[in-house]
């Protein structure tokens, strides 16, 4: 008898660790993305897309200077982009992938959030032209940066 049981445990384990991890099987569920936009950019609608289709709850904030939105949130304007969000403690700057957010969340370093500096051709919401490479940047509190993530093209 403890052998069966001993066999049905081992089986039901090797079943649950061959299933793919989908985002609603990570560490719990993201917090909401709150993003600030302008209403004229298109691309910042793209990447919310690609948060929901990650499965996160996204909350989008229409401002007329994202700039200024930027500013009064903590993020250096150095690693500027088209949008702004906050997610749960962190500030996301531009198309960081959501894969890239998970990280970030499970992890919990010290700093202010993720940049992706400018629109990165390829990047979330950014899907046209001829991809590049970009780097998605871990900002620290001092607004120091070290890469988080390097994303190739290939």
């Amino acid at each position: 008898m403890k052998r069966r049981v001993l066999l049905v445990f081992s089986l039901a384990a090797a079943f649950a660790l061959s299933l793919p991890l989908s985002p609603s099987l990570w560490a719990g569920d993201p917090p909401a993305a709150d993003v600030y936009k302008s209403a004229s950019c298109a691309c910042c609608g793209g990447w919310e897309a690609h948060l929901r289709a990650a499965g996160f709850t996204v909350r989008s904030h229409i401002v007329d200077d994202v700039s200024a939105m930027r500013e009064k949130l903590g993020m250096p304007q150095g690693y500027a982009s088209c949008h702004t969000a906050k997610v749960g403690k962190y500030l996301i700057e531009g198309h960081v992938p959501a894969s890239d957010l998970r990280r970030l969340l499970d992890e919990q370093p010290e700093a202010i959030g993720l940049a992706a500096p400018g629109m990165p051709v390829g990047a979330p919401g950014m899907e046209f032209g001829t991809p590049q490479d970009y780097d998605v940047m871990l900002v620290i509190r001092d607004g120091e940066a070290r890469v988080f993530q390097h994303h190739s093209a290939r």
